[in-house]
């Protein structure tokens, strides 16, 4: 078992460094307002297929299907979330009065390697706040895998830590530097994570996916100190 699954194991059970919601993400919710606003339900519908990145207890896959009637493909790499999340799904599914359970398949995987889907399957990726734990050569696959299981058009919604203007950052990348530019270990985590300028995201994706919008976080400072991590959000779209 790899470090990475061992502590995502022990969060799911404990919660001891994060808070574990049930509730949809935030700027998931805004993203897919300005979808439907910009392009109506053309990829929100019952014919969409998400892939979910580190789906975690399911939550966001749970709010697009109950939502928009979307299927989906949960990957995670700590087999007490999948154990969570087919829990929620079925949970959601009776609350709902549907006699079929929602339309989402949970796998413990890890998202190094192949995706296990077929090419130009896929509507929809979600990428939040996963892929910083993989190294540069690992990310570089993972995109291109993304581009091969995406449809034309399709959609990759992307979220991670943004590095510009967070003191968290400076004093990681300080303290506990990598082997690789803009990484660290985290000091009590015990892993790899990768931070993003809004430079190097443009580097990255730009040459594969039409950026069509990327937001930062702004609640980091307070009372003069930092006490959030700054985090950057993109809608990226593979070319027709």
């Amino acid at each position: 078992m790899s470090k990475h699954s061992e502590f995502w194991n022990k969060e799911y059970k404990t919660s001891e460094h994060l808070a574990l919601s049930n509730l949809p993400a935030e700027d998931l919710e805004k993203f897919c307002r300005w979808a439907e606003r910009n392009y109506g339900r053309r990829f929100l519908n019952p014919l969409a297929r998400v892939l979910d990145l580190g789906c975690g207890n399911g939550r966001n896959l749970i709010f697009l299907a109950r939502t928009y009637g979307m299927r989906g493909v949960g990957y995670d790499i700590s087999s007490e979330a999948v154990k969570l999340a087919g829990r929620a799904s079925r949970l959601e599914a009776k609350h709902g009065g549907q006699a079929k359970e929602l339309p989402i398949v949970y796998t413990a995987r890890s998202i190094e390697g192949a995706i296990d889907l077929p090419d130009h399957s896929v509507d929809m990726v979600l990428d939040m706040m996963t892929s910083h734990f993989l190294k540069e050569k690992e990310r570089e696959f993972l995109r291109d895998e993304i581009l091969r299981v995406l449809k034309p058009s399709g959609w990759l919604f992307f979220k991670s830590f943004l590095a510009e203007q967070d003191l968290h950052v400076r004093r990681l990348l300080k303290e506990n530097p990598a082997d690789e530019k803009d990484s660290y270990i985290h000091p009590k985590l015990g892993v790899y994570e990768h931070v993003w300028t809004e430079g190097s995201l443009r580097e990255f994706f730009g040459p594969y996916f039409d950026i069509q919008k990327i937001e930062r976080s702004h609640k980091h400072m307070k009372g003069g100190r930092a006490f959030k991590r700054r985090t950057v959000t993109a809608y990226l779209q593979k070319p027709f």
